[in-house]
């Protein structure tokens, strides 16, 4: 008896050419089919970059259930939000402070604007301790307290949001989708340039992923015992000797260039050296500690700017090289940094981005950014997702798009051996061999 397949209800929209779910081409191919099939040619371009969001180390299997990290809006009502209020307080920010702040400095936690998004109410809290450091009027000066005790609070929750995510049983999901993706990504063409993967994220999803499927990667931290940032290191490459009489090199084939754009859970700032950015244990990391850079003009500190201005710096070479494809992947548009580095992009004709989002093809539009690139009905801007809310299968979902979307191993051996190599070191770790000494 065999079972019904599963229903992948997908919409490909490539410019004005819309293959909409349910329908099929004139050579019988669903869209799903078509998209799985061009995406495989995307893979192939020259200079390839991919653009990770907070949607890719987030999954809710069910309403009630979520595991990974929390994704932009339920982190920012995670302490903002009036049914959590304990939460806040727990952190520092009363009911005194929020006061202060919306009398003192009009900024009001309440706001839409803030309360669903935590890196936009960073970007004005930053900008006004950077005016506020300056000022020598009495009153705003007063007001730097419970401006900082806010900064503090909200950096305080969010490390600890997203570690306990990363910690949690459940993240071991999240981790198992990212491994398949970078074993996946492997497969590409030894012969084209190694590719690029930049993130928003602040997780050590990507790391941990990389790290157990012996996947290489250069994140532009060099060192040792220290492990200081040094943007040369985007320079390098980790090379093999193609043959022992010769002095023949070539890089790895499955290396990759790796770009936290905001920030890391375990990047500090230091003092002494040449690099003031350093690389330390998790473990080290709290009350605040850890640098997650938030997309804000105004920067803290020198240490904070020279980080985040080299990771965008990259992001940007990256993708204005000729023949460059950028994916998108959980990612909403939402970074004004990142979204005008992917329109100056969109000027150099050989340029592609494929999006995987929801389609806004109904009379209601939950995404602008998304909205407007496809009313462009540019051939070079794909948009690759599910409309049905309610449909069981997203295509634009990053466990469906790594297990279903992108192409693979699954006519290639080593890829299943990979798997069960991996599955046989769960089951030892989980204590499967227990009667073994």
């Amino acid at each position: 008896m065999t079972s019904e397949p599963i229903a992948r209800p997908l919409t490909f929209l490539k410019g004005g050419t819309h293959y909409r779910a349910g329908e099929h081409d004139a050579a019988r191919r669903s869209p799903f089919e078509i998209a799985k099939n061009d995406f495989n040619e995307v893979l192939s371009s020259k200079n390839l970059t991919f653009l990770l969001g907070s949607g890719c180390s987030s999954h809710a299997p069910n309403r009630d259930d979520e595991h990974g990290i929390p994704t932009m809006a339920p982190l920012a009502q995670g302490i903002l939000a009036e049914a959590n209020r304990s939460v806040a307080t727990h952190y520092g920010l009363t009911d005194a402070i929020r006061n202060q702040l919306a009398d003192d400095l009009g900024i009001d936690l309440n706001d839409r604007d803030y309360s669903w998004n935590l890196e936009r109410l960073m970007e004005v809290l930053y900008g006004f301790q950077f005016a506020l450091a300056k000022t020598s009027n009495r009153t705003l000066s007063e007001a730097k307290v419970p401006l900082d005790t806010a900064i503090q609070a909200i950096k305080r929750y969010v490390f600890d949001a997203c570690k306990a995510g990363q910690e949690g049983t459940s993240a071991e999901t999240v981790v198992s989708f990212y491994q398949i993706f970078y074993r996946k990504l492997s497969q590409r063409s030894r012969s084209l340039p190694r590719p690029t993967i930049a993130t928003t994220n602040y997780d050590l999803f990507n790391e941990i992923a990389m790290d157990r499927a012996g996947i290489p990667y250069i994140n532009g931290f060099l060192g040792s015992v220290e492990k200081r940032f040094n943007p040369a290191s985007f320079r390098y490459t980790i090379a093999q000797r193609l043959d022992l009489t010769s002095q023949r090199w070539t890089s790895l084939d499955n290396l990759v260039y790796f770009l936290k754009l905001h920030g890391s859970l375990n990047w500090h700032a230091v003092e002494k050296g040449l690099f003031p950015v350093a690389e330390r244990p998790l473990s080290e990391s709290g009350d605040g500690r850890a640098m997650l850079i938030y997309p804000t003009p105004a920067k803290q500190n020198a240490s904070f700017a020279a980080p985040y201005s080299d990771m965008f710096r990259e992001f940007q070479t990256k993708v204005v090289q000729e023949q460059s494809a950028l994916v998108t992947l959980g990612y909403s548009f939402g970074d004004e940094h990142v979204n005008n580095i992917i329109y100056q992009a969109l000027t150099i004709p050989t340029f592609r981005l494929v999006i995987f989002a929801k389609p806004e093809l109904g009379t209601t539009t939950s995404n602008e950014h998304v909205r407007k690139l496809q009313d462009l009905n540019d051939p070079r801007i794909w948009v690759i997702g599910t409309e049905d809310p309610n449909a069981t299968w997203k295509a634009h979902y990053f466990n469906q798009f790594v297990a279903d979307v992108m192409p693979s191993g699954d006519n290639d051996p080593a890829e299943k051996a990979i798997g069960n190599v991996m599955d046989l070191f769960a089951s030892l770790q989980n204590g499967d061999n227990d009667g073994d000494n």
